[in-house]
Parts: C-alpha cells; structure tokens; sequence
C-alpha cells in the first residue's frame, strides 16, 4: 500500500531502530553492496545479491554497532575464495550464505556479533506479492550507501514499488552501494490490520531495480529451510 509522506518517514525511522544492525557492506571485484541478515526456523542467513559476489576475493564489513567488544573486531573481514561462500539459487540473482563461519572467525578472534536479523515472520508471503496490483505501493529500502570518503553509511531511502510481470521493481535508480539491501513495505492482513513487510533484495537493474522476493528466497533457503 502507498502510505502518506509522514507515514512513510515513521515507518523509515522504526526500521532503523529495529533492524538497522541487520545490514552489512559487502564488496568484491563484481561491485560494492548490501548484506542483510534473516533468522528463519531453520538458522540464520546472510542474503544479497550475486551480482556482488562474483569474485575470488571479497570482503564483508564490520560496522561498529554489529561486533562487541568494542575495538576488537577491525573493520572488515576479507575472505578468500569469496564466491564459493554463497549458495546461489537458480532463476533469482541472489546469493546466500549460511554465516556459522563468519561466527567462528569471530570467535577465533576474540569478539562476536551483534546483530538485529530480519525475522522471517515479516517476510512477504506469495499470495501477498500475488495481490499487487498496477498501483505503485511505498517500498523502503535500508541500506548502506557509499560516502565520498569511502565510508558506508547506513542510509534509507524511500521510494515506490510496481508490480513487474510476477514480481515486483523499484522504480527508482538507486545509489552505489545498494543492490542486496532489504526492501521494506506494509501490507493488510486478511482481518485488516496493517503490517510491515520484507518485499525482499533489491538486485541491479537499468531501469530501477528489479526485486528478488522474500517468498522465493525463502522457498530456496539450502537444507530445505522453506
């Protein structure tokens, strides 16, 4: 649904405070992205898209507010033999890990993860993407941009879904940094009730972004996680 301009910011600002710790920068020799986190039944998944996986050699960022102890964790984490990291689904443009390697070079190092993962609760279900119609509806995408110093801030930016064939597309272009982010809407339950949702990963488009869903993602989570 297309909320009002306050409505939208409100929703913005919740995210941040919920989830903001879900998101990590990703970046190897295909590009510079997003990472996001999801906790399912089935364990914990790190998502984004391939396009930002398609090298030997990348590296995953470690934003202060995701480690503790403070100090300890540095500010990234290279991994050699990046591609061969993720899993990645047929037909979807996306990439997935399970990150208990990531929780032990962690451990081995002397610090841990803090972390918010998206719940898979409010992932969006199919009947749901289903019920998309020709009406662009508000879709918030939370991710980390890329700043003129090569920081990557954490960054929200507030723009409109349409419906694209069976799926979904953002119609904005959206700055570096971007593609894998998480992308956030509200949808009304069967009784009413407004609810947010994950839409799902924001994946590289020339016209806007095309948006990989979270019911496929999930429907595709290795070990049978759907």
């Amino acid at each position: 649904m297309l909320l009002e301009p306050d409505a939208e910011n409100e929703v913005a600002y919740e995210l941040c405070q919920l989830l903001g710790r879900a998101i990590l920068p990703v970046r190897a020799a295909g590009g510079v992205g997003t990472a996001f986190f999801l906790a399912h039944p089935s364990g914990e998944f790190l998502l984004t898209a391939d396009a930002v996986t398609a090298a030997e050699v990348g590296e995953v960022g470690l934003r202060a507010s995701v480690t503790e102890p403070a100090g300890v964790a540095g500010d990234v984490l290279v991994l050699p033999e990046f591609r061969s990291w993720w899993v990645r689904p047929p037909g979807l443009g996306v990439a997935i890990m399970r990150p208990d390697d990531l929780h032990g070079l962690a451990a081995e190092r002397g610090w841990r993860w803090r972390l918010q993962p998206v719940p898979a609760t409010v992932a969006v279900r199919a009947d749901e993407v289903a019920g998309f119609g020709a009406e662009p509806v508000t879709a918030i995408v939370l991710a980390l941009g890329v700043g003129a110093d090569g920081g990557r801030p954490l960054e929200v930016a507030v723009e409109r879904a349409v419906r694209d064939g069976d799926g979904l597309r953002v119609t904005a272009a959206l700055p570096t940094g971007y593609v894998g982010a998480p992308v956030f809407g509200v949808r009304p339950d069967a009784a009413g009730e407004v609810g947010l949702r994950c839409l799902g990963l924001l994946l590289p488009g020339d016209t806007g972004h095309p948006v990989a869903t979270l019911d496929r993602i999930v429907a595709a989570l290795p070990g049978g996680a759907a």
